[in-house]
């Protein structure tokens, strides 16, 4: 089939290799998100979808909008037979679901109809869901309602970040998506209904969302700080600063500290939660790279008894 593949992070780059790489498929172009400013000089940064496809030879479409007319006319003009699409990141019109004969399929990294939205693997993580996976999907004009053509799971392990379990899914779910493109073209493969049971939401995980709750349980700070890793970041106000939590663990054994407290060892930095304590391994202070806890706490001179989060 000819193919226009939609896609934007880095995370949706194995998925355009795997495409490339078929052999059964031509990609004839791939629309983008426009080149956005990074970096302290702010400068304009193609996408890593972008970059890859640049490097293949593959024309790239950066429409402002995807309703954009000129953008539009030039999906008319490719004509391609699909649309594959993984993290693109803007919402597709009616006007360019409509120009493939065969649709746009989404890869989307929950097991469908669970965690419909932005951030699947974040929630998925933080909601401390033992399983997850991939789904691919016909693309309506509801969120990732559509009917499914394909999934696969994947364990969530105990010490996954979100960062950690995406890059396991964009993989094994780049294999996902030209499997199905393969059952599309030869016609073994038709989109299966969501059940109306089971939906859940996932939303973009705001900066407040990642705030710290002291007087939580341990195991929900933990889901949050790995949930959270590497963006937005987890963190805590300490001395009137932002704190940002790069890893920590949950200390099962000890429970003699409140909500919030802070207890530095020669080694270690425990800080007291609803129920347990749990111990910083790594921290990024305000305007700081990131560092181990215990340099850190050396270095402030934390004084017993005082708190985080307040």
């Amino acid at each position: 089939m000819k193919l226009v593949f939609a896609g934007t992070p880095e995370v949706a780059v194995p998925a355009l290799d795997a495409l490339i790489a078929s052999g059964r498929h031509e990609v004839a172009a791939v629309v983008t998100r426009p080149d956005a400013p990074a970096g302290r000089g702010r400068r304009l940064v193609a996408s890593p979808v972008a970059e890859r496809a640049e490097e293949a030879g593959i024309e790239v479409l950066k429409p402002a909008k995807p309703r954009d007319e000129d953008f539009l006319a030039r999906l008319r003009e490719i004509a391609p037979d699909c649309c594959p699409v993984v993290a693109y990141g803007a919402l597709l019109p009616r006007t360019a679901l409509d120009v493939p004969a065969r649709g746009w399929v989404n890869l989307h990294f929950s097991l469908l109809p669970a965690w419909r939205g932005a951030a699947p693997v974040q929630h998925s993580v933080m909601a401390g869901d033992e399983v997850t996976g991939a789904s691919t999907f016909l693309i309506e004009e509801g969120l990732d309602s559509g009917p499914v053509y394909g999934v696969l799971t994947e364990e969530v392990r105990p010490t996954d970040t979100s960062g950690d379990l995406l890059t396991r899914l964009a993989f094994a779910g780049a294999g996902l998506l030209a499997a199905t493109m393969d059952g599309i073209e030869d016609g073994t493969l038709h989109a299966v209904p969501q059940p109306s049971e089971g939906v859940t939401l996932a939303p973009k995980i705001s900066v407040e969302d990642a705030r710290i709750q002291w007087s939580a349980p341990a195991l929900r700070v933990d889901r949050v700080v790995r949930g959270c890793t590497p963006a937005p970041g987890a963190w805590t106000l300490f001395r009137g600063e932002r704190l940002k939590l790069v890893q920590a663990v949950p200390v099962l054994d000890r429970a003699d500290l409140a909500p919030g407290e802070l207890s530095v060892a020669k080694n270690n930095v425990y800080v007291g939660t609803g129920s347990h304590a749990i111990e910083l391994l790594w921290v990024q202070p305000q305007g700081k790279k990131p560092m181990r806890a215990a340099d850190w706490a050396r270095g402030v001179r934390i004084v017993p008894g005082e708190l985080v989060g307040s």
